[in-house]
């Protein structure tokens, strides 16, 4: 899946790369410390957000539950 900006492309790539890196050398082994990645989360969070302000996309619009709802249905807003 691509990312929310292009600007953080590059980190979100790193991010997956450091994930799956950690997924199969540490946690199939029964490692389950992930702060190895944690550092780059970070940054590669930081971007979206940033992201989203600039898209002038609200966290709260994102989390709602729409799937089943009549809102699923509507058309947004034009924010134009």
């Amino acid at each position: 899946m691509n990312s929310i900006g292009e600007a953080c492309k590059q980190l979100k790539d790193e991010y997956d790369a450091c994930f799956n890196a950690w997924f199969s050398e540490h946690f199939l082994r029964g490692e389950t410390n992930d702060s190895m990645c944690a550092p780059m989360f970070k940054l590669y969070q930081q971007c979206v957000k940033k992201a989203m302000k600039e898209q002038q996309i609200e966290l709260q619009e994102v989390e709602k539950d729409m799937l089943g709802t009549d809102q699923e249905r509507k058309v947004p807003p034009s924010k134009s």
